[in-house]
């Protein structure tokens, strides 16, 4: 395990909370988050030459993550509410491996970072590329899904 921190969601008592940020300085925080979903070659056909029979496969999953990036403070318990700058939600078509990766960057200026927005719309754009092609294949599954990148903020910048 790296390094013990003390985990700041919790009181003296152990009950949850979330976390005062009013006394931080405003600053620019971005994140990146990338994970992928591996299916079969059928799937992976069927979303590059766009016969998936619920539309454009990669679109909506784009819009669904950049959807999801503004739900995350709804999605996650202690979550705070940021207004985002930016998201965007970009594809990395692995024919060899068989596998989709959607990386999602997150910018805001605010108290507090993005990563969890980025985590959330990553995880959703993958999430919606499983719905529209689960009809051709159930076997689908979701990997490596990890923070990239931060930057800003008191704790520093972060690289995975």
């Amino acid at each position: 395990m790296v390094g013990m921190k003390k985990l700041t969601h919790f009181d003296a008592s152990g009950n949850a909370v979330m976390v005062d940020v009013g006394e931080k300085e405003i600053t620019c925080r971005t994140a990146t988050a990338e994970g992928t979903i591996c299916a079969s070659p059928e799937v992976i056909q069927a979303i590059l030459q766009g016969t998936s029979k619920k539309g454009d496969v990669l679109g909506v999953a784009r819009v669904a993550g950049i959807m999801a990036v503004k739900q995350t403070a709804g999605l996650i318990p202690m979550c705070h509410t940021l207004l985002i700058q930016k998201a965007q939600v970009d594809f990395k078509t692995e024919e060899e491996n068989s596998c989709v990766k959607a990386v999602c960057t997150v910018k805001a200026e605010g108290k507090t970072g993005v990563e969890m927005e980025a985590l959330t719309g990553a995880t959703i754009a993958l999430l919606t590329i499983y719905d529209m092609c689960k009809a051709i294949d159930k076997r689908m599954k979701l990997t490596d899904i990890h923070l990239v990148e931060k930057k800003g903020g008191k704790s520093g910048d972060f690289q995975y």
